[in-house]
């Protein structure tokens, strides 16, 4: 079925987008809530633990770059909801099987398909409720998507208290499969069926770099979502460790952390698009959203024998100011034309997830190379992310309002 007038808010393709993007959360951000459990079981604790997490996390992150441009190239091809059923079914399959796995490489290999599979969720979503919704509405629209989605971390927390961590899988699995049937009422889009048939070149990876304006704007679209990973990957998922060196007598526990942030992340990105549409502009919203972003991590590495409670509220704090994720992945979706929209749509919030090893890496170089302590080199890499994200910002085009009804040439 072929869909060309503009959609409401409230239509079934925003809602199945949503519901997608919140099975993508649930299993995206597991493994941090049970990191500690699972591995646990297979034999492994303390520093030995998290050695292996941040490894294991990695992996994931190599997964979703790899599928960001697998499912990316794949959306412009072949439509966007050939991603939209087949990403949810390779990463349902993968945790699922991730639920039986009893070495370290299991469980590698599982996150690592399990990444390939969830890299192509977003960016379908995004593109396709982009390419619906009329330009007015866009911003609203696509916020609505990941306010709802997001929610999926709250879910997993609970889950994650509640049941056993292979059980935790199980049901994210479940879910996915679940989802595979609404997929089936869900329309492409009128911009894409026009084109689909055409001997426009569609989904041309190496196209963003053939024009210097081209890759100008594809780079500086994965550069200003880099906060957003150094804050969830790094001084939120492994809040347990930052906590001992900031003198916490109480145990911090990651995945409450995670859940605080997310819940805040949710109501940002919702509020984001109302920022943005109040005024006329994806940049101004975003500055004020990095402006909380910093403050929320100069705090983060203030709080020397501090308190568990104000831990987690600052991982809020710094959550509400990460949540710009809708709209960084919007602007990626509006820079450029119908056959390499979602192609950037699907890859440049992966290679933002796929920059999570180059940042651990940064951060793991300046204490065992620079010499730094834990503590100065996780704020050191803050500043480098925050310099880098902010003049990426300054740079790049704004694009509120911007009529998407174009190709790349």
């Amino acid at each position: 079925m072929q869909q060309n007038k503009a959609i409401g808010l409230l239509s079934i393709p925003v809602l199945v987008a949503a519901l997608g993007y919140f099975v993508d959360i649930y299993d995206l951000l597991l493994f941090g809530m049970i990191r500690n459990t699972s591995l646990a079981s297979l034999g492994l604790d303390g520093d030995n633990a998290v050695k292996v997490g941040l490894e294991i996390m990695s992996v994931q992150m190599y997964g979703l770059l790899i599928g960001g441009i697998f499912w990316g190239i794949l959306g412009d091809k072949k439509g966007r909801l050939s991603v939209l059923f087949g990403s949810i079914l390779l990463y349902s399959v993968a945790n699922i099987v991730n639920g039986f796995v009893h070495t370290v490489q299991q469980y590698e290999i599982c996150r690592f398909i399990a990444g390939i599979g969830l890299a192509g969720e977003l960016g379908a979503g995004i593109t396709l409720v982009s390419e619906l919704i009329s330009k007015e509405k866009r911003g609203i629209a696509t916020s609505l998507v990941a306010g709802i989605g997001l929610t999926g971390a709250i879910v997993a927390y609970f889950i994650s208290q509640a049941f056993d961590w292979r059980i935790c899988f199980y049901i994210g699995g479940g879910l996915g499969l679940m989802l595979l049937a609404l997929r089936i009422s869900v329309f492409e889009s009128g911009m894409y069926t026009k084109i689909q048939h055409s001997d426009v070149r569609k989904g041309d990876f190496f196209m963003f770099f053939t024009k210097k304006s081209r890759m100008k704007k594809y780079i500086l679209s994965i550069l200003i979502g880099l906060p957003t990973w150094y804050v969830i990957g790094l001084l939120i998922q492994v809040s347990d460790k930052f906590g001992k060196e900031f003198g916490i007598e109480e145990k911090i526990m990651p995945g409450k952390a995670v859940m605080f942030a997310y819940v805040a992340i949710s109501i940002a990105d919702v509020l984001i698009g109302l920022v943005s549409q109040a005024l006329k502009s994806r940049k101004k919203a975003l500055y004020i959203f990095y402006a909380i972003t910093i403050v929320g991590i100069v705090l983060y590495f203030k709080q020397q024998h501090g308190t568990a409670g104000n831990m987690y509220l600052i991982c809020a704090l710094m959550g509400f100011g990460t949540g710009f994720w809708a709209l960084f992945v919007t602007m990626a979706a509006e820079h450029f034309g119908t056959n390499l929209r979602a192609t950037a749509a699907t890859t440049v919030p992966n290679m933002v997830r796929g920059s999570l090893p180059i940042i651990i890496s940064l951060f793991t170089a300046l204490q065992h190379k620079w010499g730094f302590s834990f503590i100065d080199a996780g704020a050191i890499t803050g500043v480098v992310v925050m310099v880098i994200s902010t003049v990426a910002v300054f740079l790049t085009e704004e694009t509120f309002g911007k009529d998407l009804n174009f190709i790349e040439n």
